[in-house]
């Protein structure tokens, strides 16, 4: 069924994507995680972590990155989804964990 998918994907992917535009991209998805972690947007930011990651699969796809670059860029993911993870900690805790249910099964007050 999604035999004629695949092929078009894995031609585009392999053969046709513009590494500019997927180096731009890459760039802007970081600026935009980074830019969103300092608006208390955790979730958003965490999106654009994932994007981050799909770039970077297709950059390594196409041989784009050298070995050397691919250490750094995967350095770069980690440390941002560090980041976004330690930004959602903070946004959970000023709600006052809400979802954490205390002792008796109750939930913690927001």
């Amino acid at each position: 069924v999604y035999h004629q998918n695949e092929v078009e994907q894995s031609a585009f992917n392999f053969e046709h994507s513009s590494v500019e535009f997927l180096l731009r991209q890459f760039n802007d998805y970081e600026a935009q995680a980074k830019a969103l972690m300092q608006a208390e947007l955790a979730l958003p930011a965490y999106e654009s972590v994932l994007k981050c990651g799909h770039t970077f699969n297709l950059l390594d796809a196409r041989g784009a990155i050298s070995v050397t670059e691919r250490a750094a860029y995967i350095g770069r993911i980690r440390n941002l989804a560090r980041e976004v993870a330690r930004s959602y900690y903070a946004s959970r805790e000023r709600l006052g964990f809400p979802m954490l249910g205390g002792a008796d099964g109750s939930k913690a007050a927001a």
